[in-house]
């Protein structure tokens, strides 16, 4: 086994603190991850998060977190807009990396960071790693074996999402950390409910029925503005997106990245086949999430905080970097799901279907 990683949160908002700062400093994981150094470039942010959470060093800058001896790793809980420039920087760095979701906003981004990593020899982990939940896998596994007959079509997505947004504990209050602008969840380029929550359904939808080959939509702006603290934000990014799928096979799937509304679970699909339908996690009578499921790291305090998922995947990074176990939350997995959201913004402005160029193979599972 490998020394414990020294890992460095680049911004300390609502992911920063929830996602990480919150779970990496519980005593049960410390023999294998500390937290060495934060950074934000608001002033005092992450001054203050460092002093909450007993971390060594804060910065205002990433130039000076990555000029850190003792950060070997970093997640970057930024604006998704800046991942694929920090990454990059960050690779060249030679640090690991976390990206949380989304890796970047293009596939080109996507295939620039990959070939980057592996030409630099760090590791790369992308969320959300929704095959992880062993419910996901049970449902996989249930799809693969007939359960539900041949595949027809499938159902996912997310609604009101914004609203979620302007009303986080991290936005309603008035201190320097909970009090954190939202405005560029509503702006171009990583802005808008796809690049931010859709990504949650295309990961698990994908990592059932497999890549995706076809793509067509239809997306628009429903909420033009909206007001924080009675400070106008205007918002430039589409709010209402359905994306149709094509796996082959005359399989199909509906996607939805709504203003408002919702019918499905959370982040799980509803899948029909021609002999039965998995509906959420139920097959049937047969809940497929069993008491007590978690992914694999979570337990003890981390099944009792919030965002244990990011958590995982951070874990997931350190453990490839500890003992070289690769994580299935690839990149590979995370480009192809941003070429459905990029290919599908493509497919709404020409009106014209859109052939997806990129797949994945999940990493240990020979599938």
């Amino acid at each position: 086994m490998g020394t414990t990683v020294g890992m460095g949160v680049v911004g300390t908002g609502a992911i920063g603190i929830r996602g990480a700062l919150m779970h990496l400093t519980q005593p049960d994981v410390t023999d294998r991850v500390r937290v060495t150094a934060v950074c934000d470039p608001v002033p005092g942010r992450a001054e203050a998060a460092a002093l909450r959470y007993d971390v060594p060093a804060w910065y205002l800058s990433f130039d000076e977190l990555l000029a850190d001896p003792n950060v070997d790793a970093v997640t970057l809980c930024s604006p998704i807009g800046l991942h694929y420039e920090q990454g990059f920087r960050g690779i060249d760095a030679g640090k690991h990396i976390h990206f949380n979701k989304t890796m970047t906003t293009t596939v080109a981004e996507a295939d620039h960071l990959i070939a980057a990593a592996a030409a630099k020899g760090v590791h790369i982990v992308a969320s959300p790693g929704q095959m992880l939940y062993p419910h996901n896998r049970r449902i996989r596994q249930a799809v693969r074996e007939g359960r539900i007959g041949r595949l027809v079509w499938a159902i996912s997505g997310t609604a009101g999402v914004g609203n979620y947004h302007m009303n986080e504990e991290f936005r309603t209050g008035e201190d320097i950390l909970t009090d954190v602008d939202p405005s560029w969840y509503f702006r171009k380029p990583g802005g808008g409910p796809q690049y931010d929550v859709t990504v949650y359904c295309l990961h698990t939808l994908t990592g059932i029925l497999g890549p995706a080959k076809r793509v067509t939509a239809m997306s628009g702006l429903v909420i033009p503005e909206r007001n924080y603290h009675g400070r106008p934000i205007a918002c430039n990014m589409d709010d209402n997106t359905v994306l149709l799928l094509d796996f082959g096979d005359a399989l199909h799937a509906i996607v939805y990245a709504a203003a408002s509304g919702g019918i499905t679970q959370g982040f799980q699909p509803n899948i029909y086949g021609t002999a039965g339908a998995i509906v959420g996690t139920k097959l049937g009578d047969a809940d497929l999430k069993l008491p007590g499921d978690y992914p694999p790291h979570v337990s003890g305090p981390h099944t009792e905080l919030r965002e244990y998922h990011v958590f995982e995947d951070l874990m997931q990074l350190v453990d490839w970097i500890r003992d070289g176990t690769p994580s299935i939350a690839t990149a590979e997995h995370a480009r192809h799901v941003i070429d459905i959201i990029e290919a599908g913004y493509r497919a709404a402005a020409t009106g014209e279907t859109q052939e997806l160029r990129t797949s994945f193979l999940e990493v240990g599972t020979g599938d």
